[in-house]
């Protein structure tokens, strides 16, 4: 979740959605996501919106919780009153910051707000994202004892220097642990990892994919690093401190990835995401891809329904003095037009293993598809089955493919 919050209409009080939302609600998933923005350390190449206990002022952590949930009371009140029917959360997600800085219990009082006030699906995923040194045992088995079905640790690398370059706190022997507790309680493991770190070999690369497959998680995730403005990064590379990512050398880390996790049995599903099988995918994340509903809790949250977007107010004491004021906590809305939401449509499905159907583009894009095969960017086979699937080169250049496929007529 970006710092800075896109341009757009000022989202009205009360919070309610125009009368277009109701249109197909049926049809779409549902899922929740709770933003919790406390972290003990800032990492010099986070943008996200996240504070530590020195940038706090004004409230407090352990009034989080409470918060949280009378925004999750006010947005099951305000979906009922703007007229779609009752959805019960598909997939609830905590992410942040570091939702596990607070105690168990009160991730456990968030996931109870939102199964009293949305509901939540038999069998839906529940997944919390976590540092490797923020829990233990016991904290993973109050979760899991709670209904919390899926963890995802941020394991980013496991080469000390690679670490400390990114501000990363854990010890890499933690990982083997932290991933032991969490089968111990019975749930899903994912490690993310991050490559292109300035300093970072394609050894010391191949070494964290190494690691990271010895663990076994059902699911990896593996980023490139991207240098933001206005992070600590990106002055450092500014002032000439550390290198800049080498863009081809990324390239050749997420070539090594994807080699190793298929030949230790991960198949990808979206560009930047590989499971042990269909069923260990993040179901959470796929909604967001394939354009479903989620309401975004806390503050700088983001959320979407029915073609309605809208952000809530960034810092934690404004967003306490609304949502304690019973005031939606939104700060600004767009409701986006025919033509947006289809090159969203296409710019997300296309990141998916699945792809686009070919007989939804408009008559340039099938028209793209054959020179695509020809340049070797989409799968063959796929699309004569009717489908857009990006090949490992595709992948690489994936909003090129986009662009080809949103071309105009």
């Amino acid at each position: 979740m970006p710092s800075a919050l896109p341009l757009a209409d000022p989202a009205p009080a009360d919070g309610l959605l125009p009368a277009s939302v109701v249109d197909g609600a049926g049809e779409r998933t549902f899922g929740v996501y709770l933003h919790v923005p406390f972290c003990r350390v800032r990492c010099g190449y986070c943008d996200f919106n996240t504070y530590t206990s020195d940038e706090i002022r004004g409230v407090k952590q352990s009034d989080y919780a409470a918060q949280a949930s009378l925004e999750v009371a006010a947005g099951a009140g305000i979906l009922s009153e703007s007229g779609l029917p009752r959805r019960a959360a598909s997939t609830v997600f905590f992410g942040g910051g570091t939702p596990t800085l607070l105690p168990a219990g009160d991730l456990v009082r968030m996931l109870d707000a939102v199964r009293d006030s949305f509901g939540i699906e038999s069998g839906a995923e529940i997944t919390t994202e976590a540092n490797p040194d923020s829990v233990d045992a016991d904290y993973l088995a109050a979760l899991a004892a709670a209904g919390f079905t899926r963890v995802s640790f941020g394991m980013q690398s496991a080469v000390p220097h690679v670490l400390a370059t990114l501000e990363r706190t854990h010890d890499p022997a933690r990982i083997p642990l932290v991933v032991g507790w969490a089968r111990d309680a019975g749930l899903d493991v994912s490690l993310d990892l991050i490559y292109g770190t300035p300093g970072e070999s394609i050894d010391d690369w191949r070494a964290s994919l190494e690691h990271a497959i010895a663990q076994q998680p059902d699911h990896l995730s593996a980023y490139s690093l991207i240098v933001e403005d206005g992070t600590k990064l990106a002055r450092q590379i500014k002032r000439g401190e550390v290198a800049e990512p080498d863009e081809d050398l990324q390239a050749d880390m997420y070539e090594l990835a994807d080699r190793m996790l298929a030949a230790a049995g991960y198949d990808w599903y979206e560009v930047s995401n590989w499971s042990r099988g269909a069923e260990h995918r993040s179901r959470h994340n796929l909604a967001y891809w394939q354009g479903g509903d989620w309401w975004g809790v806390g503050p700088g949250a983001h959320s979407h329904v029915g073609g309605v977007r809208w952000w809530n107010v960034k810092h934690p004491a404004a967003y306490a003095d609304r949502v304690l004021a019973g005031v939606s906590p939104g700060a600004g809305r767009e409701t986006l037009d025919a033509e947006t939401r289809e090159v969203e449509r296409v710019l997300l499905l296309a990141r998916i293993r699945e792809g686009v159907p070919v007989s939804s583009l408009h008559a340039a894009g099938r028209h793209a598809v054959a020179g695509l095969i020809a340049d070797g960017l989409i799968n063959a086979k796929a699309a004569l089955s009717g489908s857009v699937e990006l090949t490992l080169t595709g992948r690489l250049l994936a909003d090129g493919v986009v662009r080809r496929l949103l071309a105009d007529d």
